[in-house]
């Protein structure tokens, strides 16, 4: 007969193992290692079942990390509560310097039990290959800079320089196949950079074809087109910030996306003492990143351009209000934050804060769908 309680079960992930710990309701409850089983699906519905014959009510919590989100999707499919933690947000002492599995699966039992366990959002099966989609092109970017890279150190070793204004144009590039190494071998490593650097960009290019035919029957569809009628924000950056963020409506007010991002000012304070920081960098890194990169644009005074007046048109009109709203504003932001004497790093970073605030009402504007969480 099963027994009526409720238990707290904490699970310490690996590749091919899992660390199982529960600890039992109540302030006074047991708190047991249950030992080890492997990382498979069938293990994972063995011990579902059991602990289920046990007790009443079970609830499970595992480290956000490397192994994914399979693991929390088929405990939902089984009927129980599972809750996927921030790791950088799990409680420490200070003097605890002994880890293994064992302790960090009770530890997380113990703390899911009292409360103390911070969750993160968990993108359904489709959102989250949109994720993955994003960050193979961010990956195949970083590549072509690095082949990049890699032609023009090899020719200012030669002492040769590019007088055109941009690198990697047209101009540039002609001037690229038009150059005569002295030596055969120069030659053959010069040539295997550039074909390197061809097919890199190509890989790119694929890449955003795909997102861009991929984005039509998304879920978020709509709000990425209307982000897209946003200065700075295109197709490309808006999917990407969407993918990494995921649903927008579980931000209750811009503060606390700006914060999520982190793009809020870390502070010290004690008595009468006040000390505010740099940004806490805290979240979703690559957001953080796009959203500075495009902010950039917002150095320059206030129009629409013709190739980003299609973009605003087909924006409902109460988004278009609110771009041409952000426009204005963070355009003099920028300009009041220049004339301070800030660097212009910090006055980009400041720009892209309130960016964030703008983009989280344009989602409210359109009614956002929800993205469901598994």
């Amino acid at each position: 007969m099963a027994d009526c309680s409720e238990v707290f079960v904490g699970l310490d992930t690996s590749k091919l193992r899992n660390a199982v710990a529960i600890a039992e309701g109540g302030r006074n409850g047991e708190v047991r290692y249950l030992g080890e089983i492997e990382n498979t699906e069938a293990a994972t519905c063995k011990l579902v079942k059991k602990l289920a014959a046990q007790h009443r009510r079970l609830t499970f919590c595992y480290e956000a990390g490397p192994t994914g989100y399979d693991l929390h999707r088929l405990i939902k499919t089984l009927g129980h509560e599972c809750v996927v933690v921030a790791p950088s947000l799990i409680p420490k002492k200070p003097g605890d310097r002994v880890k293994t599995n064992r302790r960090d699966a009770l530890n997380l039992a113990k703390l899911l039990r009292a409360g103390e366990l911070t969750a993160v959002w968990v993108p359904d099966a489709r959102h989250e290959a949109m994720r993955d989609l994003v960050r193979a092109r961010e990956a195949a970017v970083a590549d072509l800079k690095s082949k990049r890279q890699q032609v023009l150190s090899l020719l200012l070793r030669l002492g040769r320089h590019y007088t055109g204004k941009r690198t990697w144009t047209r101009a540039h590039m002609n001037w690229l196949v038009s150059q005569k190494l002295a030596h055969r071998e120069q030659r053959i490593a010069f040539e295997e950079m550039l074909l390197a650097v061809r097919q890199a960009d190509e890989r790119v290019i694929r890449l955003e074809r795909a997102i861009a035919a991929a984005v039509t029957d998304w879920s978020l569809a709509e709000v990425v087109r209307a982000l897209m009628a946003v200065r700075g924000l295109d197709l490309i950056s808006a999917t990407i910030f969407l993918a990494e963020i995921g649903d927008l409506s579980r931000f209750a007010t811009p503060r606390q996306l700006m914060a999520y991002l982190g793009l809020v000012p870390g502070e010290e304070s004690t008595g009468d003492r006040v000390w505010r920081g740099g940004i806490t960098k805290a979240g979703n890194h690559r957001a953080r990143r796009i959203l500075v990169e495009c902010s950039w644009s917002y150095r320059h005074p206030p129009r629409v351009g013709k190739k980003k007046l299609g973009k605003v048109e087909a924006a409902p009109p109460a988004v278009q209000e609110i771009a041409w709203k952000a426009q204005a504003r963070l355009t003099a932001r920028y300009r009041a934050l220049a004339r301070r004497g800030k660097r212009p790093t910090l006055v980009v970073t400041a720009i892209a804060r309130e960016l964030s605030g703008f983009i989280w009402v344009v989602s409210r504007a359109i009614g956002a769908p929800t993205t469901p969480a598994m």
